[in-house]
Order: C-alpha cells, then sequence, then structure tokens
C-alpha cells in the first residue's frame, strides 16, 4: 500500500509547513531523474492590457527569498513585468510525474547578484548579453552575427567583460504554490500553499 501523508495524499508530498521545503525536496529529485534541464520552466507574464505570454526560462537561483531568473531587462518580458509586477512559473518534470506551479510578485536582484552571476557565465554567452537587443526585430542572422564580432573586438579580455546596464535578474516572490502529481484516470493528486497576511503558509487540497 502506497504511503500518505497527514492530508491523504501521495508520501511525495511530505507535510512541511513552508512550500520552499517541499520545493527543494522535489527539484533535487528532478535533478536526478529528469534527462535535460530540469530546471526549466514557463514563466508567465502580461501586458498592460492584460494579454498573457509564456515563454520557457531557465532558474538560476532559488531560496526563502525567492526564485531568480537573468534576462535582458529591455526584452518582452522584462518590459511586461515593469508594467505588472506579478508573474507566474510552472515547473514540469516528465520523469516524475509532477509539476510546480508558483505565482509572486517579481522583483529586480541586486547589481551584486548579477555582476556576480554574470561574471560565471562564459565569455559567449556574456558577449550574447551585450550583442542582442532581446525580442526586437532582426533584418538577417548576419546583423547579429556582426555585432558579436563588434563586441568581442571591443572586450577581447575574458577576464574583464563589464555586465551591461541593460542586463540582470528578476527574484519572484511567491505568494502561492500548488504541487501536482499525475494520477490514474486523471484523478491527479493537488496540494496548495497560499500565504495568509501574517506571513503564515495555509495548506488546503484542490480536486483534480
Amino acid at each position: 500500500m502506497n504511503q500518505k501523508n497527514s492530508m491523504g495524499l501521495d508520501i511525495c508530498f511530505k507535510d512541511l509547513d513552508d512550500p520552499i521545503h517541499l520545493f527543494k525536496e522535489w527539484f533535487n529529485e528532478a535533478n536526478k531523474s529528469e534527462l535535460n534541464d530540469p530546471n526549466a520552466l514557463a514563466l508567465a507574464t502580461a501586458d498592460k492590457s492584460g494579454i498573457p505570454s509564456v515563454r520557457m526560462v531557465l532558474l538560476k537561483d532559488y531560496n526563502e527569498n525567492g526564485f531568480v531568473i537573468y534576462t535582458n531587462l529591455e526584452s518582452q518580458k522584462s518590459n511586461e513585468i515593469k508594467i505588472n509586477p506579478v508573474a507566474s512559473m510552472c515547473f514540469h518534470w516528465k520523469s516524475l510525474l509532477r509539476q510546480i506551479r508558483i505565482t509572486g510578485k517579481i522583483f529586480k536582484v541586486s547589481d551584486k547578484e548579477a555582476d556576480e552571476y554574470f561574471n560565471s557565465r562564459d565569455y559567449e554567452s556574456r558577449i550574447g548579453a551585450w550583442a542582442s537587443k532581446q525580442s526586437s526585430m532582426l533584418e538577417t542572422r548576419n546583423q547579429l552575427s556582426q555585432k558579436i564580432k563588434e563586441f568581442k573586438k571591443k572586450f577581447p579580455d575574458k577576464n574583464n567583460l563589464p555586465r551591461p546596464d541593460h542586463w540582470s535578474g528578476w527574484r519572484l516572490d511567491p505568494y502561492n504554490y500548488e504541487f501536482w502529481l499525475d494520477g490514474e484516470n486523471r484523478i491527479h493528486q493537488r496540494l496548495k500553499y497560499l500565504k495568509s497576511e501574517n506571513g503564515k503558509w495555509i495548506r488546503s487540497l484542490l480536486s483534480p
């Protein structure tokens, strides 16, 4: 017989008061079982008219303070975040038949954090951050290739390549989590954590 937690869910849901600890448990398992990019997530934002857009990005850091991604600050997602600083993330791990949805307010990371991560990237990726005007129209791919060559000429020292002002990170501070486990006959298991006004997390079951 499968073990259950106190709410009658599969034991993989544990009995944890803070959802970040359950996220860590599931994320660590995904790192072992997922073939490619266990840190991949779908990030949903919306513009001033409420029209949503979603794209796959990579999680670069997480802790009790939130979940961090890095990007061009002039990209579509960044421009939407500036207008409407609420976003939603969705992790899906097919190898585990699990999914986590996270919603929260989103803020820019500190310059120190952005500098540290930028300097950890390989040279080609750092040059790309300078050369690409993310989400803008390109006439040809050669236009981008030429920009890359120009910035390689400008910054030949791989150990001394500054972070461009238009490149940084965003941190999503969650107020809502949903943990999902695939079930037979589509009778899935769903656990929601919602942060109350006093900062306490409240757990509840959701219908499949």
